[in-house]
């Protein structure tokens, strides 16, 4: 009913305002027509009695004989009688006034605006309200001995419409037909831009819409061509984390993340577009329409926590299948060994390597207390042992028992960076990788040193928002999730993550004891 009565409404305001313009039109061009008419019409009337009183020789004589001028009144009066004019007036040639139907303008200056009497040239024209015929009186030596003046009260806007009935009607009537033409011309372009649809089906249209676009589970974002949200529904709204007022507004004011704004503002190009948002992992797909785009989004997160533990599985499958081959091949020496009746040796290599395995144990566990933390690094000491990788840790690397969950947040930093660190020195063997984790009062700090070819500088500032390793960046490979989602884990916890070059790729990651609350 909203739509059907909003359409109503604007189509009769744009007929009434169509009908008022063209009756403004039709009274204006009267009231044109009507005073061009009257001074065609009366300006001629009125230029013909000042001719006649300015021919009189009666009038000729008295203005001539200052003595005389007694008898000039008589011949004004008679004029204006006569000829239905308001006034006729004789003045001298300096203008005073000798005689008028106004006692008071007598032996005053009579006005002339820019008549050319003076000049000898009768003139018809508007002073002071008034319609004036000016007229010179020529004396026998050709001289100006007087002025003629006849005048009249020119008609008021409606006055004047009234005196001319006949063209106001054939205006009107005109003036109707084009209004109704016009309203009908309206009717039709409001019909073609509607589909030709009646004011009860487009609010059917309209609810419609509305109930598809609330009831889907997926996210959809309307968007104009100066990426302005033209609409959204309640999913993308829980699913983007966005105001209540976010209609109407430009995406770069929504407080979305670089990597979100590229694809909705279309600067990133692709399908499936992968963009982290308070803690969630969204797929987002835009399509261009005529004026502006749709953007679909889904919540990947499930699937994205799913995969982290599939690669998790994976990772400790690859560890685990390490460690089983460093163990085959020693157990291989060892065998070797007592086939040869090496027994000295035999034992001396076994006290090899439990001295070597012990250490790189006793290392970890003394200088990291948390238990997780250090498991993980000692499986990925073999891991790297078998890439041909050393992994070792900096001087100075201090962890104590923390809480489950930041415990939990550390696993996955460390676990990332390495795996990170590991896919860089891929194939190069002699390389190393050093872990520097350091625990005060307030946060604690993971250094991940590598000695690969660095991250380019051109991407260090992109590679946590888009979440591409830097084996993906050299090859070419499909951008993952791994260091995407440190940064992640540390803005959750209100700390921060950073890339830079220093012989290698430094990554350095800050979680703070005490997270904050997700927003």
């Amino acid at each position: 009913m909203g739509a059907q009565g909003s359409l109503a409404r604007q189509l009769l305001g744009w007929q009434l305002i169509i009908v008022f313009a063209l009756l403004a039109c039709v009274f204006g061009y009267s009231a044109v027509q009507s005073d061009r008419t009257f001074t065609d019409t009366q300006g001629r009337k009125l230029l013909a009695v000042a001719e006649q009183v300015a021919a009189t020789a009666g009038v000729r004589a008295s203005l001539a004989d200052p003595i005389r001028r007694d008898a000039l009144p008589a011949f004004a009066e008679s004029a204006r009688t006569l000829s239905g004019a308001d006034s006729v007036i004789i003045a001298a040639p300096d203008r005073i006034v000798l005689t008028s139907p106004d006692p008071n303008q007598l032996r005053t200056r009579l006005p002339l605006g820019a008549s050319t009497v003076l000049q000898g040239r009768a003139w018809v024209g508007e002073i002071s309200g008034q319609l004036v015929a000016h007229v010179p009186v020529i004396g026998d030596a050709g001289q100006i001995v007087g002025i003629v003046a006849a005048g009249t009260e020119t008609p008021g806007f409606f006055e004047g419409v009234a005196n001319s009935p006949s063209a106001a009607l054939t205006m009107l009537g005109i003036a109707t037909v084009v209004g109704v033409a016009g309203s009908l011309l309206l009717t039709w372009r409001v019909k073609r831009q509607t589909l030709g649809m009646e004011p009860r089906e487009i609010t059917a249209l309209a609810e419609h819409r509305e109930a598809l676009l609330h009831g889907i589970k997926e996210g959809v974002l309307g968007l104009d061509d100066q990426h302005r949200v033209t609409l959204v529904n309640d999913q993308a709204r829980d699913l983007l984390a966005l105001p209540a007022d976010c209609v109407g507004r430009p995406v770069e004011e929504l407080g979305l993340n670089e990597r979100l704004t590229d694809v909705l503002t279309g600067r990133a190009h692709g399908v499936d577009q992968i963009g982290l948002r308070a803690g969630r992992v969204l797929a987002l797909n835009r399509m261009p329409i005529a004026r502006g785009a749709v953007v679909t989004l889904r919540d990947r997160t499930e699937l994205a926590a799913l995969r982290e533990e599939l690669e998790a599985t994976s990772r400790a499958t690859d560890t685990l299948r390490a460690q089983a081959h460093e163990f085959s091949n020693r157990l291989h020496t060892i065998a070797g060994l007592i086939e040869l009746g090496e027994y000295d040796e035999v034992r001396h290599y076994v006290d090899l390597v439990s001295e070597a395995q012990t250490k790189w144990h006793e290392e970890v566990t003394a200088h990291i207390a948390d238990s997780a933390v250090a498991a993980l690094l000692i499986a990925k000491a073999s891991l790297a042992a078998e890439r041909g990788v050393g992994l070792r840790l900096a001087p100075g690397t201090r962890l104590d028992d923390v809480d489950g969950q930041l415990s939990a947040d550390l696993v996955t930093v460390v676990g990332n960076l390495v795996d990170n660190a590991l896919d860089a020195l891929a194939g190069r063997d002699g390389d190393w990788i050093e872990v520097e984790i350091r625990q005060d009062a307030g946060a604690v700090s993971v250094v991940v040193r590598d000695s690969g070819p660095g991250v380019a500088p051109e991407i260090a500032t992109e590679v946590f928002t888009h979440g591409f390793t830097t084996k993906a960046a050299e090859h070419g490979g499909q951008r993952g999730l791994g260091l995407a989602l440190t940064r992640q884990t540390c803005l959750r916890r209100g700390g921060s993550v950073a890339v830079h070059n220093a012989d290698g790729a430094v990554f350095t990651a800050v979680l703070p004891t005490r997270a904050e609350v997700p927003r």
